[in-house]
């Protein structure tokens, strides 16, 4: 496996600097670079000049004539979207990627593209009308399924009728006049977990979403790893189980069809219907349809149905992983997406399943934690893409 290891140019890191630590003086950007004194002043003169940065007033000294502070541009606006099978997260944040507006929202992606771009839309305008921006600089956005990131669209994904090929990334950067870029959902809660999350400074580590669907954010030498193609990383579509149930992408017995929120869902109806789960009975009878909450709180009140499912699917699950980690020899394991709310009795047997058929050399140092950032990892990790994008275009 080829992995390209790339190295920012000089104002691409300060940015990145600014961006992560706030003010910094010229004297330490200098320093932290690795350039000389007039090189230095040179590039900040011309991010300044350019809008992306701004004086911040005068750093403490260091022995001899105290240095200028140099922040970001206070009125750089990104937007990150987080699209998902039924729900869109948007917020717009500052150059710090600090959010100032945030909105949460139902959804169903099958509703098509059209449809859920035009609420975005209405969404962002809202957060303008609102004061959140003047005007925005970049624009992350995460789908849940396969993505050509070169091209900036959906390819192909089972669960979004309609979107394949369809042109995320021109609209939204046409609609807002600033750069866009598009990603698969996975990917982006992976950049938001590194920049942000438990896995804040590891360079190499996977990313496992388990909700409607089940996907794997790949983050190797501090990147993260597309493929050739863009889709790296599908690990939902690997058969588990050759007599399994049909999956979404046709075929049958994947991990995704076996299990993930709408596998969960079908197996506790069966369980509720087949009288195997007495709780489950119950909220089937009160609610009229069953989901994976419906199974974790089942488990925590000790239905031993719910828990053979969780700890089956965590199993399913865990024996995909342990081929990864033979394979990719990861630092760390996250585990996120909406599912991770199954907790740690899902975790502990995501755990046994690594940790028993992957090599010890592999696993002797291998934390598998659930995801710090949660619901925000998506949203998160488009800010940080939004930000990219907008740096880029300070060349």
């Amino acid at each position: 496996m080829r992995v390209r290891i790339s190295v920012d140019p000089p104002y691409l890191r300060l940015l990145q600097m600014l961006r992560d630590e706030g003010p910094l003086s010229r004297a330490e950007l200098a320093d932290r670079l690795e350039l000389t004194r007039p090189r230095l002043l040179a590039e900040v003169e011309r991010l300044v000049g350019a809008g992306y940065v701004a004086e911040a007033g005068m750093a403490a000294s260091r022995g001899g004539r105290r240095s200028t502070l140099v922040e970001l541009q206070p009125r750089l606006r990104f937007a990150a979207v987080d699209l998902g099978a039924s729900s869109i997260d948007v917020e717009v944040v500052n150059g710090r990627l600090e959010p100032v507006a945030a909105y949460t929202e139902a959804a169903d992606i099958r509703s098509g593209p059209k449809n859920i771009v035009h609420r975005v839309n209405e969404l962002l305008a809202k957060a303008r009308i609102d004061g959140a921006y003047e005007r925005l600089d970049g624009i992350g956005i995460g789908v849940p399924g396969p993505v050509s990131f070169r091209d900036g669209v959906p390819v192909s994904p089972p669960i979004m009728p309609g979107w394949d090929r369809f042109p995320v990334r021109e609209l939204m950067a046409r609609e807002h006049g600033c750069p866009a870029v598009v990603d698969n959902d996975v990917n982006i809660m992976a950049i938001g977990e590194r920049h942000g999350g438990v896995a804040h400074s590891v360079d190499d580590f996977l990313f496992i979403k388990i909700g409607t669907g089940i996907g794997c954010g790949i983050h190797l030498h501090g990147d993260v790893y597309r493929g050739t193609d863009g889709c790296a990383g599908d690990i939902g579509h690997i058969q588990v189980d050759p007599q399994g149930p049909v999956c979404s992408c046709g075929n049958t017995g994947c991990l995704e069809a076996v299990f993930s929120g709408v596998g969960l869902a079908r197996d506790a109806t069966a369980a509720a219907r087949s009288g195997a789960s007495p709780a489950l009975a119950e909220r089937l009878a009160a609610n009229g349809v069953l989901t994976a909450r419906d199974v974790a709180d089942g488990a925590a009140e000790g239905d031993v149905a719910c828990i053979r499912l969780i700890r089956d699917g965590g199993h399913r699950l865990g024996s995909v992983l342990a081929s990864l980690v033979s394979f990719a020899n990861p630092s760390m394991i996250v585990i996120g997406g909406g599912l991770a709310h199954l907790g740690h009795l899902l975790l502990a047997e995501i755990r046994s399943a690594v940790y028993r058929r992957s090599l010890p050399l592999a696993t002797g140092n291998l934390p598998v934690v659930l995801s710090e950032l949660g619901s925000r990892a998506g949203v998160t990790g488009a800010a940080v893409l939004a930000s990219h994008v907008a740096f880029e275009q300070a060349s």
